[in-house]
């Protein structure tokens, strides 16, 4: 897969040159919807011409939809909302993130990350929630994790995990 269809939608206070271009969302998205090259155990995404929104915003609104969907008052790094559509419907829609802008900018510095790795990790993380990976379960956790983890490394970033 070379090629993520994205639409990106800046509602956050921070300006577009203090974010990651879109080039960036798009070279980070693309090794996500290649699961199987990071392990023999996953299966391919089976779409030919994926496509997904991220939508950059502020504190106040990840803290309302954080509250809204999942009844956490706090704003979050990232929220991913998978694209649920009937088969008679031929998009190829992964669904929509969310991510805070202020909130990465601050784990970034709490963790010691390069502000660039954290956008990374942060994007890399919601898309794997797209295509049905989650971490509720701890053997669910460390499959999500060591795919994050090896995605992340063959980008030339740090293990997210590791501190």
């Amino acid at each position: 897969m070379e090629r993520v269809s994205l639409d990106l939608d800046n509602a956050s206070s921070i300006a577009d040159k203090d974010l990651p271009s879109p080039e960036d969302f798009e070279r980070w998205l693309i090794p996500c919807l290649a699961p199987e090259r990071f392990s023999s155990t996953l299966a391919p995404v089976e779409k030919n011409n994926p496509s997904l929104s991220i939508r950059i915003v502020n504190e106040t609104e990840s803290q309302t939809l954080n509250n809204q969907y999942r009844g956490k008052n706090s704003a979050t790094n990232v929220l991913s909302f998978p694209c649920d559509l009937p088969p008679e419907v031929e998009l190829e829609l992964l669904g929509d993130l969310v991510i805070c802008a202020q909130v990465v900018a601050r784990e970034a510095q709490e963790q010691g990350k390069s502000i660039t790795a954290h956008w990374a990790h942060m994007t890399v993380h919601g898309c794997l929630h797209l295509l049905g990976f989650d971490h509720i379960e701890d053997s669910d956790a460390e499959i999500m994790e060591t795919l994050e983890t090896a995605i992340l490394k063959a980008l030339d970033f740090p293990a997210p995990y590791e501190q």
